[in-house]
């Protein structure tokens, strides 16, 4: 029973072939009478069919965005030139990217770095130090060199700078430390970020790992890069002489160095040699007060990101600085951070001139994030983040300030200048 029926079914089939081909020939007898294929049919092949609609909701897209099809045309070699920057040849600067990050912070140390290689070091190959208050696991080894054909260097930092020097009245600083937890201070009652900033502010730059090199970018776990990085900020630092570099300044909590600026007057006062004359034209001393030094405004370069000239950490002036600072205990008795530490001493030290804002690298860390306000970098795929959503343009950022001291605008911090037709402006 169960053959002939399928044979039946066939049966059927064909003689339905039959009668669709037969209609179709009688309704639309040009079709079938046409012999060839037109090869330039867009949709001749799958490729060409996807090709043609991409590029179609590209110009749709663009249309939206206000651009006609030449400037879309203009802003696609605009990319296609900044894609084709691969430096052959190049002889790179002594510098490195410093990491201080722990065992249980591999996966967002692999996210920086993988968000870092793909926007800048494929190109260049700068290589890796990473540092650690407790020995790095094998695990941790094997998954951050597979992140980057880098050189990568794992260091252990030696336990005298991380832990209490000899004038420090620890059962005094877990009282400090219980007060600020009760009072609800950011880290307020944490211990280890306090050794964590007392290293970034006067012990990194004296680990081996760092011998040799003159500039280090520092790299924390979990940060982004939203912003294509199409030259090298090292070599930017060495050939304009540039001492500090950073992407965002804000206001530090005023209750984690109550007594930061009063020691830094003291410091000034005692140590005049090593600070950089206020009255003069290019002194950055108006960066961190608002009132000829009588207080501090507490805006500071936030140094989660910094690209620095290890020289001027090295130099005396800077140690002598942090020497006095550390003698203070306001590291354990209160929370200074290395921010403010960092930025106090550029303010006093430098010169306008020495301290650049890398106004084009888009950085986002934790929930504050910068982002370049070039709309046209958007069109060609340099940036992706919000502009409208950069810090910058909040009131607890210090970057106007920034700029109002400096005399500058944010055009004066664009190093690369891309091309840029007039009609690709939004």
């Amino acid at each position: 029973m169960y053959r002939p029926t399928r044979q039946r079914g066939a049966i059927r089939l064909c003689l339905f072939a039959v009668f669709v081909i037969t209609a179709i020939t009688w309704l639309y007898p040009s079709w079938l009478s046409s012999t060839s294929i037109d090869v330039d049919d867009p949709c001749y092949d799958s490729g060409a069919c996807y090709d043609l609609l991409l590029e179609t909701y590209q110009e749709q897209e663009r249309e939206k965005l206000g651009l006609d099809k030449d400037s879309a045309v203009e802003a696609d070699e605009v990319k296609s030139q900044i894609e084709s920057q691969q430096p052959e040849e190049f002889e790179r600067v002594k510098g490195a990217f410093v990491v201080l990050v722990r065992n249980n912070e591999l996966y967002a140390m692999r996210s920086s770095m993988q968000y870092l290689e793909d926007r800048f070091n494929h190109k260049y190959h700068y290589p890796w130090i990473f540092l650690n208050e407790e020995p790095f696991t094998e695990e941790f080894k094997t998954l951050t060199t597979a992140m980057t054909q880098s050189e990568v260097h794992y260091g252990l930092v030696p336990k005298e700078h991380w832990g209490y020097p000899d004038w420090i009245n620890q059962t005094y600083a877990a009282e400090c430390r219980q007060d600020m937890h009760v009072r609800g201070i950011v880290y307020g009652g944490s211990e280890s970020y306090r050794h964590m900033c007392r290293f970034q502010s006067g012990f990194f730059y004296l680990h081996p790992l760092l011998d040799g090199l003159e500039y280090y970018w520092r790299v924390e776990p979990g940060v982004k890069f939203s912003c294509e990085i199409e030259y090298d900020p090292f070599r930017v630092m060495k050939e304009r002489d540039l001492k500090y570099g950073f992407t965002m300044a804000l206001v530090e909590l005023a209750d984690t160095v109550p007594s930061l600026w009063k020691a830094t007057v003291e410091f000034a006062k005692s140590h005049p040699q090593y600070i950089y004359p206020r009255s003069r034209p290019d002194s950055l001393f108006e960066m961190v007060t608002d009132d000829r030094g009588v207080t501090y405004n507490l805006c500071h370069f936030w140094s989660n990101f910094e690209i620095a000239s290890l020289d001027f950490m090295r130099s005396p002036g800077y140690r002598a600085y942090f020497d006095f600072l550390d003698r203070k205990g306001g590291f354990f008795y209160e929370r200074w951070g290395d921010a403010p530490v960092h930025s106090l001493a550029a303010s006093l030290m430098l010169r306008k001139q020495d301290v650049h804002w890398f106004y084009d690298i888009g950085y986002m860390h934790d929930y504050f994030e910068h982002c370049p306000t070039e709309p046209h970098w958007l069109t060609y795929g340099k940036c992706y983040c919000d502009p409208g959503a950069s810090f910058d343009q909040s009131s607890g950022s210090c970057t106007n300030r920034f700029l109002e001291v400096m005399g500058k605008t944010v055009d004066d911090y664009i190093v690369t200048k891309n091309p840029e037709p007039e009609d690709i402006r939004l």
